[in-house]
């Protein structure tokens, strides 16, 4: 690789912050030459609390990694995981009376909607705006229908928000370091832009990504992020259960989950051996409970996650498909057959369990985006106004 300057990225998610800085020399040569881990300090239930604390503890470690790779940092991207983004999808209409689409037609609509949201979400700002969908009378359109005749045309755009004085304090706090934002990308929008490159006949789908003590589910709509939810229970509220009915110590637990077979086809009378009881006092538990068990839970954590949770109800008519992540120290091979089979719902929703996206694959994801820019983003257009003397002229000599 040539010596390339490093970039800078800062991940914010659930529990820490993560300072990654990269090199590319945008020819598939990639490199994480330095990452940095620390716990949130300043910050609680997804939010600033503690600006000073917040400040100290960025600026301390954007001082290490810059006496580790010898380079001065004017600019980072930052991917954030935690700071509860607001969901909104508009549509805009344009009577057309058998004309063209024209670029003029779409830039209204978007400007348009835009203002709407706006003014309507004036204590937030607008992080990203997608192409959800396009028709041209009542027929849906793959792409944009500039220069295609019609009567009526209405498009349909998705907006992902966040609180405007996060926003404020994110870019005071890197301003003080002497960094501006060069953008804010959401993961979850990452993270789909990734399955959607690796998948390229899928465009619609879920992604359900368990953690050890959270959950997310995401929503694509022809490669457009629509909406996401997070709840504070992962897969460790099954350790909790098989621990609280059988009695046995959470280190026990896992161990059993780490290396024995636990599906559907267990004999009725199997036991659990002798050797993952610590204390030496053995108790005669079936693992067909223990499955059970799991299997119950994980059940009720698909109902609530998808299949019984009205913000998504809706979106089940467009896709059966479902990308599973199971994360963590908890993500056994017996725990993911058994929520593939939950999941699946009867074999109704597709799913496909995938490995948990590396760092590396994020953040090469996360560059192509910021360089390259994605296929369904959609970029306001601002009007810049005149000044007074400009107008003056403008209206004497046109």
């Amino acid at each position: 690789m040539k010596n390339l300057s490093p970039k800078l990225y800062l991940e914010i998610n659930n529990s820490n912050l993560i300072f990654f800085t990269i090199e590319d020399d945008n020819q598939n040569d990639f490199k994480i030459s330095f990452k940095l881990k620390t716990s949130l300090t300043g910050m609680l239930d997804n939010r600033i609390i503690n600006l000073e604390k917040f400040f100290n503890c960025v600026k301390e470690n954007i001082y290490i990694i810059e006496k580790k790779v010898n380079f001065t940092f004017k600019e980072l991207v930052l991917i954030l995981e935690n700071l509860n983004p607001t969901f909104i999808n508009l549509t805009g209409y344009k009577k057309l009376n058998g004309s063209q689409v024209l670029k003029e037609n779409v830039t209204y609509i978007l400007n348009t909607l835009k203002s709407c949201v706006d003014e309507i979400e004036f204590k937030k700002t607008v992080v990203h705006i997608f192409n959800s969908k396009f028709f041209l009378d009542n027929k849906k359109i793959d792409n944009l229908p500039i220069g295609l005749f019609g009567d009526f045309y209405s498009h349909e755009l998705s907006f992902i928000l966040m609180n405007k004085n996060d926003y404020k304090n994110l870019n005071f706090v890197l301003n003080k370091c002497n960094l501006n934002v060069k953008k804010i990308l959401i993961k979850s929008f990452i993270e789909g832009a990734y399955l959607s490159n690796n998948n390229k006949n899928i465009e619609t789908f879920f992604h359900i990504k368990i953690s050890d003590n959270n959950s997310k589910i995401s929503f694509f709509e022809n490669n457009a992020l629509k909406f996401e939810q997070i709840f504070s229970f992962g897969a460790e509220i099954i350790v909790n259960d098989i621990t609280k009915i059988t009695c046995l110590k959470k280190e026990e637990v896992k161990e059993i989950l780490e290396s024995t077979k636990l599906n559907q086809d267990i004999k009725e009378n199997e036991l659990v051996e002798k050797k993952y009881f610590k204390d030496g006092i053995y108790k005669k538990i079936k693992k067909k409970l223990i499955y059970e068990i799991i299997f119950a839970r994980v059940k009720e954590i698909s109902e609530i996650i998808l299949f019984k949770n009205n913000n998504f109800s809706h979106y089940t008519k467009f896709t059966k498909t479902i990308f599973f992540e199971l994360e963590g120290k908890l993500s056994k091979q017996s725990l993911k057959e058994i929520y593939k089979i939950a999941f699946a719902n009867n074999d109704i929703f597709k799913l496909n369990l995938i490995d948990e996206l590396s760092d590396k694959n994020i953040l090469i994801t996360a560059n192509k985006l910021v360089h390259f820019g994605w296929k369904k983003e959609a970029i306001p257009i601002t009007r810049i106004q005149k000044s007074l003397i400009a107008r003056f002229f403008n209206a004497i000599f046109g």
